[in-house]
């Protein structure tokens, strides 16, 4: 028997009466309950969208993840279940109905299932591309920031929970939503988290308190080496000796200038990598683990669900792809 989410939107008009197909969910005067049918000890998808925005996914979480980092502006807000947390820049960060979690791109984090044995927690985890919110507001270029984030939890206010619910009902509406609606929604509720730092208006302040970060040339030239072949075994030493440091030099370089270790750089590489594959082609998932340096089809599984939850076929079956909106977005 699925699993049954009891997710309390907002008051009246959001309240409405429907059927979905993946299950029974009605909104009437009462909490609107969903019914998902993951196995029992598994974590998975709810639905994803990926776009030019980046990525959203609703997640039915179950297990812990590995410690891992995206390029991506990375926010998650509980949508039901019982609480849970991330572990953000050494510290616990709680996830519950009153408080999301915010994490900078390529900043280091890790789920951790706190639930009580047999409890899920249903997570929607935002995956915002820099260049998507910089097209639209030019002060949101620094949205890629190691440090755009002043800190990794923000409280949700009453119209912050309102319009996490009316995304939340599009979600499940994903057939009929166009892209242009599907942005504008998104960037409102992204707007609506990352408003309650002042100053993210100004970029000429946030310049002066967040300089760009610079990179060692020698860590960009390691870095392009190992963006021109994901598949290779990561081989810090060869990486260290075609830069002219030690290894220790080098490791020591590289998480300054990225936040994160290669192992975790590249594993990031790899990932990503494997989302592309899968959703911009029809590849047999067995055959993308070869191509991306996987010696057995369950390695590369092991490895897509420690970063996310979910296995590659799942995420293949659940994606929903949206083309750009014929029409941008107006800038604030």
């Amino acid at each position: 028997m699925g699993q049954l989410w009891v997710i309390r939107l907002a008051k009246p008009p959001l309240w409405q009466l429907c059927c979905f197909a993946f299950g029974c969910a009605c909104i009437g005067h009462a909490p609107l309950r969903l019914t998902v049918s993951p196995p029992h000890h598994m974590s998975s998808a709810v639905k994803i969208f990926q776009g030019r925005f980046g990525r959203v996914a609703l997640l039915d979480m179950t297990a812990p993840l590995v410690g891992h980092a995206h390029h991506h502006c990375h926010i998650l807000i509980k949508a039901g279940g019982a609480d849970g947390a991330f572990r953000v820049r050494g510290e616990l960060t709680p996830l519950t109905d009153e408080t999301a979690v915010l994490v900078n791109a390529w900043e280091h984090h890790a789920y951790e299932h706190k639930a009580p044995p047999g409890e899920r927690t249903l997570i929607l985890a935002l995956y915002i591309e820099p260049a998507w919110l910089t097209e639209i507001q030019r002060s949101l270029a620094l949205s890629g920031h190691p440090r755009f984030f002043p800190q990794s939890t923000v409280q949700l206010n009453a119209a912050t929970r309102k319009n996490v619910d009316e995304f939340m009902l599009e979600l499940w509406w994903s057939d009929e939503v166009s892209p242009g609606r599907l942005e504008n929604l998104l960037f409102e509720l992204v707007i609506e988290v990352i408003d309650q730092f002042s100053g993210w208006r100004d970029l000429v302040s946030l310049l002066r308190h967040r300089p760009p970060a610079s990179m060692d040339p020698r860590i960009r030239q390691a870095i392009a080496m190992m963006k021109q072949d994901v598949a290779r075994e990561l081989d810090v030493h060869a990486l260290a000796l075609q830069a002219g440091l030690s290894r220790a030099h080098f490791f020591s370089l590289f998480h300054r200038d990225t936040k994160v270790t290669p192992l975790i750089y590249a594993n990031v590489l790899r990932f990503e990598a494997a989302v592309h594959r899968l959703t911009e082609g029809r590849d047999a998932v067995g055959d993308i683990a070869t191509d991306l340096g996987f010696s057995a089809s369950s390695h590369f599984t092991r490895f897509f669900r420690a970063h996310l939850g979910i296995t590659p076929t799942d995420y293949r079956r659940k994606v929903n792809l949206f083309d750009a909106p014929a029409d941008k977005a107006t800038s604030l």
